[in-house]
């Protein structure tokens, strides 16, 4: 009897996140993510995850990206009833990704069908959820404002704090309650022994974004702290130098009268791009180019945003929400809905900046403007953000000279280029930083989540070098007993 922590996704990977806790053998989880990678491989890993979903007492949400929210349809399928716990911002944002990948599915099923078809080949593959489904699944969410407490159960306590990572990005601070008399002994460092404190940072995000506010600092000393480390070995760029090198790519593709493909999530990195892409035309750095968001997710994304100020960052965007009705969009901003019109930039002659999803080039539009642009030298297609292992956004960032997109091998003749500075994800130096300024007053242990093996391995020697020695990095499927 106690308590127990394991995780069945995002453990010593990147994506999949599903970190659960149970009292007494009853179960909580903390995100339902799908993995995402190589297709075949995530697929069967999406398909084939195991848990007693009828078990579980709550499900909450730290923030709406896929690998953190897309697989909560699968989950409700398995049978779960029960509440979902997330922010209103949250809320609206998974409900857009869910219904993104249930179509993006039924597509794919259609497709793979007609090839089966024409090759006379039997044909089983089927989507993993319906639209239907992810409506069941939304009317299972329960909306939670930052720094509202609410019992989840009748000895758990549950609070969001922002975690500045994406709009309504959460830090989840779960405090069990009513443990006196139960446990043998109470903890050496902690007064009392009738709560312990775990706090799951989700993905943590950066100071200073524009959009969001900076991730809170003013969280309640936490007994145990399930920790991010996507950038455990790499640091980010200064946002300056950032904008100095998106300003010369402009200028190159310009010179060259190319496109510049930029995959990107549609949820907050391409409003982001926006922003700043805006500010260099408002401070006459760049020419007044056409600008084309090819994602009818990211429209709808944007259309979320305007609805949720109260996520915003006033200091950052007060005079730019002043300065513009709609912060998201200026004069040579386009954004593409139809097929007919993302099939149409592909014929138009450049220059132009085309920002489109799937973020790691896995999926979606992008590919097709892949397949169109990345034999031409004139074009650059520019990395903004993560690319985990085994996905073609990869691939081409390390520099591949042959890749295939959509079962064709095609020439990698375009420019590419990275600039680090525009992720979402906080690096390790400001991941310390953001440790530095809480209450560690009662911290026992960190569990280190969501990285790959080689910066986590780096990340915990840099947090031993800090002071932070009792740090576990956390393994699929092991449980660790804390009381």
């Amino acid at each position: 009897m106690g308590i127990s922590l394991y995780s069945l996704g995002a453990a010593e990977e990147v994506t999949g996140s599903k970190h659960i806790f149970e009292i007494d053998g009853r179960p909580f989880m903390i995100d339902c993510g799908a993995f995402q990678g190589k297709r075949r491989e995530s697929d069967e890993k999406n398909r084939n995850f195991d848990i007693a979903a009828d078990k579980l007492e709550s499900v909450i949400l730290t923030h709406g990206h896929f690998d953190h929210c897309g697989l909560l349809p699968v989950l409700s399928k398995k049978g779960y009833t029960g509440n979902i716990y997330a922010t209103p911002a949250t809320r609206d944002i998974a409900n857009l990704v869910m219904m993104d990948s249930a179509r993006i599915q039924a597509r794919d099923a259609e497709y793979l069908a007609k090839q089966a078809a024409r090759k006379g080949d039997k044909f089983s593959w089927k989507p993993l959820y319906t639209e239907e489904d992810c409506i069941a699944t939304a009317n299972q969410i329960v909306s939670v404002s930052y720094n509202r407490k609410m019992y989840i159960a009748p000895d758990v306590e549950l609070e969001f704090f922002d975690a500045g990572h994406i709009l309504g990005s959460a830090f989840a601070n779960v405090t069990i309650k009513g443990l006196h008399g139960r446990l043998n002994a109470p903890h050496p460092g902690r007064t009392g022994n009738d709560e312990i404190r775990i706090l799951y940072t989700g993905d943590l995000g950066r100071c200073n974004q524009p959009i969001i506010r900076d991730p809170s600092t003013n969280v309640p000393a936490p007994d145990y702290l399930f920790l991010e480390s996507t950038y455990g070995d790499r640091k980010h760029e200064d946002k300056e130098f950032a904008m100095q090198e998106l300003e010369k790519v402009v200028h190159d593709a310009v010179a060259k009268k190319g496109k510049i493909l930029i995959p990107s999530f549609a949820i907050e990195r391409a409003q982001e791009l926006v922003f700043y892409l805006h500010l260099l035309v408002d401070q006459n750095k760049i020419p007044n180019i056409p600008i084309y968001v090819d994602s009818p997710m990211a429209t709808n994304a944007t259309s979320v945003f305007r609805v949720h100020p109260e996520c915003y960052d006033e200091q950052v965007t007060e005079a730019f929400l002043q300065h513009h009705k709609n912060p998201f969009g200026f004069g040579a901003l386009t954004f593409t809905t139809s097929v007919e019109e993302s099939k149409s930039l592909n014929k138009k002659e450049g220059p132009m900046i085309i920002i489109s999803a799937d973020g790691m080039c896995e999926a979606g539009r992008i590919l097709h403007h892949l397949a169109n642009g990345i034999s031409d030298e004139r074009n650059t297609i520019l990395i903004v953000g993560y690319m985990a292992e085994n996905t073609l956004g990869r691939r081409i960032r390390d520099g591949e000279k042959d890749v295939k997109i959509m079962n064709d091998w095609y020439k990698v003749k375009a420019a590419v280029e990275q600039i680090n500075a525009f992720s979402a994800h906080a690096d390790y130096t400001e991941i310390t930083s953001w440790l530095e300024k809480i209450d560690k007053s009662r911290l026992k242990q960190i569990f280190m989540v969501h990285g790959e093996k080689e910066s986590q391995t780096f990340f915990k020697k840099y947090l031993a070098e800090h002071g932070y020695n009792d740090v576990t990095v956390v393994k699929y499927g092991e449980t660790y007993n804390i009381e």
